[in-house]
């Protein structure tokens, strides 16, 4: 083989003399809701643990809010890097397009 050959299967577009990536693919919704019921039992269980007694442990679940409110900004960036519109999110949510944009759209 010839040092200089481009082997094409580890090019970004094969036969393709465009060199910027192909636009993000939108998945498939895989258990989500199953994952999401998973995490709520969670929370749930360990508000219960820090309602038994155990005061060192809310400013634990306190921090949980931050972290949360984090991963939500996180996946609404990803979702508008698959092609999701404003409008697409803001619908999923129950809020405006404009009110997703001011929350989210700000810059990273």
């Amino acid at each position: 083989m010839n040092p200089f050959t481009v082997n094409t299967a580890l090019t970004l577009n094969p036969g393709n003399d465009d060199s910027r990536p192909s636009k993000p693919r939108r998945r498939d919704v895989v258990e989500n809701d199953e994952y999401a019921a998973f995490v709520r039992r969670i929370i749930r269980a360990f508000a219960k643990r820090i309602a038994t007694g155990d005061v060192e442990a809310l400013r634990d679940m306190v921090g949980l809010s931050a972290l949360l409110d984090d991963a939500i900004t996180e996946a609404v960036h990803g979702l508008r890097a698959h092609g999701y519109s404003w409008a697409e999110i803001a619908d999923r949510l129950g809020i405006t397009r404009q009110a997703a944009h001011q929350r989210w759209g700000g810059n990273r």
